[in-house]
């Protein structure tokens, strides 16, 4: 299991047209981009052994400063297999971490004492007396002591080697927060909202989280010999961009960063996707211009001149430095129009499955087979409906075999609250009455532990009844066409998941082979290296990979939504299902079902909208975009990109 999933990419700057020079031009920090999280952290982690060695070799120690938290987990797993398939040793490091929540027991699952032992330090020969770790314990008024200390410390090392940073979506490093001045050094500080809603889902809410924290300050980072900031996923896209090429601001902590005078960026594909020579390259050099690349720049210099795509002109072109594709093309600027507004608008279909007894040649979908059996993988058990319910409501109508394999049972999405009112629904109408049971297992849960087994088990047969519901809603059979295939990485009782394995692949393979379907959809979120949406995804690609030779396989289309989050850009769609009004309606009384997602989420990130908003703006959003671009006009259009597995 340990293919690069990532979709298809088309054009971009020619290979070797201009030097790094000229598409950096943009660029304030060196960046280093790598196609996954799995390739970048094993850059930094051979740069930190090279640190290492090379100190080694001149019997010197390697002070290292080390951040934590969701960023550095591939790094710690990179480095721990240098430690043990290449012999790196670690005998000679000092390790100095960046920050620690307070206040916190080193016993807590939360805690970065906790997660750095883990995940790295109880996995590699460092000497204990070499580890210092921030200490969530001491009562406030050592802090302060405790923090002069550190420093000195760090000083009487005589600084740190190499400092390791990761970067939230505000750009905090540590926990400095928007607005920290560059002079500070290690200290407590007050957490912002937004640090603590970014550590909820780790704490199981809000309510859980310190309003505290001892963290580095940004002058003691920035006297580090040498910097590293890693930084994956889309969810850093922003703050990427504003640290590479954006202007120094204290809003932003990360950029002052941009005065060390050995800095490195290392980024993955999704981290980088808002840098210019990767956004919008021809800006910065020449570039390769397949068919959909043409459409990629036609959609942006829609964008800046705010016109619909037929009425762009040649002025248009060359003002927004697009005239090399005018001349490498070969095209006019008005055959370049009609060519990208024919294009897109073949990605609309009222026929998801295929229309039938149709001419075929230019709809997103084949008309045959019809009917079809199509089979939609949800990672959660909402997130069919939330991405794709309007799709999923018209395959169904128009006569194709739906089935619905819900991956995970979502169980710690539920609030003990809703527990306790199922269970007292349930002892009304007279069943067994469990509810003081019910009560003390709740109440006996422990403070940043997994929930007990019993607990889960109960919240995941919540989540399993509103799925059923929600199918039945949209006419599905809910005893023959739904699946639930509790994927085992899924279930630790926590927020940190497992990783994938041939148990969960199995689950997989079984369905896909019971029901060998024509079309499967599946929830696209490749950018995120540590989700679950993304962890789901490689769990049906790799059984895909695993049968690829059964004969149905090479005639089955693979078709991905995005979660409730995000939305396809228009240059990467392949299909666009219009909604009517009433389409729109049943879609969010099928939301509706999930009644424990409602109002109130546990984990809702910087969204408090529930589902059913959010789906909704999305949905509608992207039919505006349609329409601003010159095509017809429609209530809610729900958007689909087309993955050839096997071109992967």
């Amino acid at each position: 299991m340990e293919r690069n999933y990532k979709l298809p990419k088309e054009g971009g700057l020619e290979p070797g047209a201009d030097p790094a020079d000229i598409i950096r031009k943009f660029e304030k920090i060196y960046t280093n981009i790598y196609e996954n999280e799995a390739s970048g952290a094993m850059y930094v982690a051979r740069e930190i052994a090279g640190c290492i060695r090379e100190k080694q070799s001149a019997g010197e120690m390697c002070v290292l400063g080390m951040t934590t938290g969701k960023s550095p987990v591939g790094l710690f797993r990179a480095l721990v297999e240098l430690h043990k398939k290449e012999g790196l040793s670690f005998h000679n490091v000092v390790i100095f971490s960046l920050d620690e929540f307070f206040p916190i027991s080193p016993k807590e699952l939360q805690s970065r004492n906790y997660s750095m032992h883990e995940s790295l330090l109880d996995h590699i020969d460092i000497k204990p007396e070499n580890i210092h770790i921030p200490d969530g314990t001491l009562p406030q008024d050592k802090v302060e002591t405790f923090c002069r200390d550190y420093e000195a410390l760090i000083e009487q090392y005589d600084g740190i080697d190499l400092m390791v940073l990761g970067t939230g979506v505000q750009g905090q490093i540590g926990f400095n927060e928007p607005g920290t001045y560059t002079n500070t050094r290690t200290r407590l500080v007050a957490l912002g909202n937004e640090s603590r809603k970014a550590a909820a889902s780790i704490f199981y809410g809000i309510n859980y989280v310190p309003h505290k924290a001892i963290t580095m300050g940004l002058r003691t980072i920035l006297d580090a010999k040498r910097i590293i900031l890693i930084a994956w996923g889309e969810e850093k896209a922003y703050v990427v961009k504003e640290l590479v090429e954006g202007e120094r601001q204290l809003l932003v902590p990360a950029t002052c960063l941009q005065e060390h005078q050995n800095m490195e960026v290392v980024v993955d594909e999704g981290a980088a996707s808002q840098l210019t020579r990767i956004r919008t390259p021809w800006l910065v050099g020449r570039c390769l211009w397949p068919k959909r690349f043409i459409r990629t720049a036609v959609l942006w210099l829609c964008e800046q001149v705010d016109k619909p795509i037929l009425k762009l002109t040649y002025q248009d072109y060359v003002d927004n430095r697009l005239g090399q594709l005018l001349e490498i093309s070969g095209m006019a600027y008005d055959e370049i129009n009609i060519q990208v507004f024919n294009d897109l608008q073949h990605t609309i279909t009222g026929w998801p499955g295929g229309k039938p007894n149709a001419d075929d040649s230019t709809r997103p979908e084949r008309a045959q087979p019809f009917p079809k059996r199509v089979l939609i993988f949800s990672p959660h058990p909402d997130d069919d409906v939330i991405s794709m319910g309007g799709t999923f409501r018209r395959l169904i109508t128009q006569g194709h075999d739906v089935h619905v394999a819900y991956e995970t049972s979502g169980n710690i999405a539920v609030h003990d609250d809703v527990v306790l009112q199922t269970i007292d629904t349930a002892r009304e109408c007279g069943f067994e009455d469990k509810y003081d049971e019910v009560k003390a297992i709740i109440a006996g849960k422990r403070k940043g532990e997994p929930e007990p087994l019993e607990l889960r088990k109960l919240k995941g047969s919540i989540r399993r009844a509103e799925a059923k519901a929600a199918c039945r809603h949209m006419g599905l059979n809910d005893r023959t066409n739904v699946h639930f295939l509790n994927l085992p990485f899924y279930e630790t009782g926590g927020v940190k998941k497992g990783l994938l394995t041939e148990n969960d692949i199995s689950r997989v393979v079984k369905l896909l082979q019971e029901l060998k379907p024509d079309q499967i959809y599946a929830a696209g979120d490749l950018s995120d290296p540590h989700g679950t949406h993304r962890t789901c995804i490689e769990a049906v690609i790799e059984a895909m990979y695993q049968i690829q030779n059964e004969p149905w396989v090479k005639d089955c289309r693979f078709w991905l939504y995005r979660g409730a989050w995000q939305e396809w850009d228009l240059d990467m769609v392949d299909m666009a299902v219009p909604l009517s009004p009433d389409e729109v309606v049943q879609k969010r009384h099928a939301i509706y079902r999930h009644l424990s997602q409602k109002d109130v989420m546990p984990f809702p990130g910087e969204d408090k909208r529930e589902f059913w908003q959010r789906a909704e703006e999305r949905t509608q959003n992207t039919a505006r975009m349609y329409d601003k671009l010159g095509m017809a006009e429609y209530q809610a259009i729900e958007v689909f990109v087309r993955l050839d597995l096997f071109k992967l």
